[in-house]
């Protein structure tokens, strides 16, 4: 796949594309896609899937969500969402891995899973957060993009959803968005991830960008940046990333 690198932001910055997997799509549908694995799906902590839940639910809600989070779902379970589910001001994890913030999470992976050294995990890490988006504000269907001192902003709309299936036999959703109105600059496409399958406000997520096709961009699985609330400091991201 060719890599899409709109100039989104001064005179020649490259805007880069964002994807949320390390796996090859390998056959695709309108509404479904096919993915096969090629690595382990090494971000799960990425991917907080918690859901305000009354007291009087029982353990079985605890466990269908635990089967959603990991990606075991019946499809009629995904529901659309609107823009709303990411309302926010959001930034950026990039910046807490390549200052070291995130090291401790990454030795927590190496020590736990066994499956990379820590060197591994970074640089793995280093690929798939890496952005020049450095906070995102979502409200009222608008989203505005922040670069240092510039930012882009457009509306936007929702366009559907995909459901991913990968070769192991979970599956992931992504929720697309077009921009309808705006900085001419700023993304054309939209897709979220973030492990929820219905409406729910978002904890943290996933983006992927582009400006050519939602299907182009539905390819891109090596850089999926990552957002966590603005007011959230390094320390309590860490917290969060290896409590799941």
């Amino acid at each position: 796949m060719t890599r899409i690198k709109p100039i989104f932001f001064m005179s020649f910055l490259l805007f880069i594309l964002v994807g949320c997997a390390e796996k090859e799509v390998t056959d695709s549908s309108a509404n479904d896609q096919t993915v096969a694995e090629t690595d382990t799906h090494d971000h799960e902590h990425d991917e907080n899937h918690e859901h305000e839940h009354g007291h009087d639910h029982s353990h079985h809600h605890e466990d269908s969500d635990q089967q959603i989070y990991e990606g075991y779902f019946d499809e009629d379970q995904v529901k659309d969402r609107s823009l709303s589910d990411w309302e926010g001001d959001w930034q950026s994890v990039y910046p807490y891995l390549t200052n070291g913030t995130l090291d401790e999470v990454l030795e927590n992976k190496a020590k736990e899973n066994g499956e990379k050294t820590f060197d591994e995990y970074k640089e793995y890490y280093t690929v798939g957060y890496e952005t020049e988006i450095d906070r995102i504000e979502i409200a009222d269907e608008k989203m505005i993009f922040h670069h240092e001192d510039t930012t882009l902003s457009g509306t936007y709309e929702y366009d559907g959803l995909e459901i991913l299936t990968y070769e192991a036999g979970n599956q992931g959703v992504r929720y697309l968005f077009n921009r309808v109105d705006g900085d001419q600059a700023a993304p054309r496409f939209v897709q979220f991830s973030d492990h929820h399958i219905y409406p729910t406000p978002s904890a943290h997520f996933h983006i992927y960008l582009g400006n050519e096709s939602q299907e182009d961009l539905l390819e891109e699985l090596t850089n999926w940046p990552t957002y966590y609330p603005s007011e959230m400091s390094g320390e309590e991201i860490v917290h969060e990333m290896i409590a799941h």
